[in-house]
This record gives structure tokens, sequence and C-alpha cells, in this order.
């Protein structure tokens, strides 16, 4: 397919090409180029699928004419990939939701290989119900039926909505907004006998209720409801916690969007709930802070410096939540002695002593903690 420099040259003659092309049913959807980018962990690796530049402009121009009508259909309850709605935003509302509740029942739903077990024949039923265009229909088709090429060899899209596509995350919100968002809210809370609530960002959700019956009744039908349109909850990772405060017991905690939640005690002494780093984001941004610093030790210090402050400013902007201080700062702490070690080994014999260590940081000291994200009480 051809470059963004080669379309650029003549930008409106390809583009008008390109939508004939696609209105007349000539347009021919290439396979999606799947590259495997490393998870952070050093081992794992998650597939994302590259369209050609071609397939990117037609599917940025099909998101721009089915979003507003499907904004129009989105619940409150879902935050990923949409306009104006964000991270943060979805984790302040499970925050505020289970403390205007005073805590309850949480069920954490954890989907196995949601992008790449989509049913095509589902979402085409979904899509139907409401876009009445057939070139739209026809596109989407092409572009679910093109197939992965993976390694130069070609596999056949039977299933599944490669992630990296500029389109796949709108189908995505389109096929759990059936599934599981118009579901819950039109047939399930109806039926409650008490309060509940449901947030979504992407394929990561929690469901929270005041009444442990109505949690375990509806954990109860989740997994066939999911089986239904051919998607998979992962036994052991979808769970019921039991989210209150309570003096004697521990706790029990959940994870959601990087954090986990747990209760702890205000300055004025009341149960309030609070946030932190996950323990698994909290490793993981560490081992990517020593995967670039062994592969970049060789750099002059001054750009070293210059590169591992924005990686620590980036943790910041999204760990940087009300009470999660004392994590940022650990975090910070452990890069500092990170970034030493590295250095040490940068000679053969380790020359590196503590007190240059020690010079260093004050020469060239990472970013202090901070709070980014204030929360908005209930």
């Amino acid at each position: 397919g051809q470059t963004a420099d080669d379309f650029a040259r003549d930008f409106e003659a390809n583009v008008q090409r390109l939508l004939e092309a696609a209105k007349s049913g000539r347009y021919r959807a290439p396979p999606v180029r799947r590259v495997n980018i490393p998870k952070g962990d050093g081992r794992s690796t998650r597939p994302i699928g590259i369209p050609t530049f071609e397939d990117k402009v037609l599917q940025r121009a099909v998101v721009a004419l089915l979003e507003p009508l499907y904004e129009h259909d989105f619940h409150e309850c879902s935050y990923g990939f949409r306009p104006g709605r964000s991270a943060h935003q979805a984790i302040g509302t499970v925050r505020n939701g289970l403390m205007s509740m005073g805590g309850g029942w949480v069920i954490d739903l954890d989907i196995k290989a949601f992008f790449d077990t989509i049913d095509h024949q589902h979402l085409r039923a979904f899509l139907q119900q409401r876009v009445k265009d057939g070139v739209i229909l026809r596109l989407i088709g092409k572009w679910l039926k093109a197939g992965v090429l993976d390694a130069g060899q070609w596999q056949k899209g039977e299933i599944g909505s490669p992630q990296g596509g500029v389109i796949s995350p709108l189908l995505a919100n389109v096929y759990l907004h059936y599934v599981l968002d118009e579901w819950f809210e039109q047939d399930v809370k109806p039926r409650l006998r008490g309060r509940a609530f449901s947030v979504r960002f992407a394929d990561d959700a929690v469901l929270a209720f005041s009444n442990e019956a109505d949690a375990r009744k509806v954990l109860e039908v989740l997994a066939k409801r999911f089986a239904r349109f051919g998607l998979t909850l992962h036994p052991t990772k979808t769970r019921l916690v039991r989210f209150r405060p309570h003096r004697e017991l521990r706790a029990e905690t959940f994870d959601f969007l990087g954090f986990t939640y747990y209760w702890g005690k205000s300055l004025r002494g009341r149960w309030i709930i609070k946030q932190k780093t996950a323990k698994d984001r909290f490793k993981r941004g560490l081992k990517r802070i020593s995967l670039w610093c062994r592969a970049n030790r060789h750099l002059p210090l001054r750009d070293q410096h210059r590169q591992l402050c924005r990686k620590v400013m980036g943790h910041y902007a999204y760990y940087g939540i009300t009470h999660n201080i004392e994590s940022l700062q650990r975090f910070q702490y452990r890069v500092q002695t990170t970034w030493i070690k590295w250095l040490r080994r940068r000679s053969q014999r380790g020359w590196f002593p503590w007190e240059k260590a020690r010079q260093l940081l004050l020469t060239l000291p990472l970013p202090r903690a901070r709070i980014v994200h204030r929360a908005s009480f209930v």
C-alpha cells in the first residue's frame, strides 16, 4: 500500500479514488500486518494489527460517520475510546459510586482475549440495528475478513478484530454495548432488589451491587450471557469481591485500570476508598525502565537523564492520583536505584562508587512524585 508521503503528494485525487472504490465495491481490504509488541515484563507480547495507510484513511472516515450515531446510543457507564471521556473519569466513577453505597459487592470482570474472539456474525447483526448504509457495512465486513499477515504468512480473518486498527475500538464498544451495557441497564437492573451500577473502559469492566444476593445472581448468569456471543470470562480472574470496610477482617481489594481499590481512614478518621498503583503495573513499569536503562546505559548521562525524566513524568501523569503518593515515591526511588545499578555495570570493573552516584542524583535529580489528578469526593 501507499505510504503517507505518497498519499499526500496528490491528496485530493487519492481521497476521491478511495471513496469511489469504496462506493462501487471495488475496494479490496488488504490483510493487516501483525506486530508483536513487548508488554513490559520482558517476556510476553501483545499482538497489534497495523493497517495500510489507505485503510487508516477509510477507517477514520467511517469512524467520523458512525461515532455521532453511537454516541447517542452508548450508556453513561462506557468510558473507553469515546470523545470527552477518559480512564481517570472511569476510575473516579467506580470510587464515588461505591462510596455513595457505603461499599458493596463487586464483580471484577476479565474477558479472555476479547479482541481476538469477537464473533463477526454477531457484530454484523449489532451494526445492522443502527447502520443502514450498505457501503459502510460492506467496508466493515471486508476489514473483518481481510485476515492478518504474520511473519509473511496470511491467516484467514474468521473471528476477532485486530487491536491497532482505527475502527477496532469503536467496533469493540458496539459489541460490548449490546452484550453487556444494554443488557445490564435494561434487563438486569430493573430486576434487582438493591442498587447497582457498572463501569466499563473498552473490555475492562466492574459491576457493583449494594445487595449480595443480587451480585451472586448476576455472577451466575454472566458466563452464559458472554458465551452466547462467543466470549469467555476468565474462570479464576472473574470474581466476586466483598468490598466493605471492616475493622477485624482484612478487607478484600480489586483492581481496575491499573489501580488497586482498598478501604482506608481519612485524616478525620472516617472510612474512605483509596487507590494505589496495582502491583503488576508497578512491576511492569519498573521492568520497562530497567530494560531501557540496560539498553541505553552507554548514552551520555544527560541524555539518559532527560529521557528518564520523561518516562517518570509519564508514570506520574497516569498514576498520580489522590492517596497514591507513597507508591509514586517508591517508584521514583526504585527508578533511581535501577539507573545507578546499570551505570555501575557500564564498566566491566563496575567502577561507579556510591559517592559518585549520590552526586549524580544531586546534579541530575529525577522529578519528585506529584499528584496530577485530584479526586472529586462524594
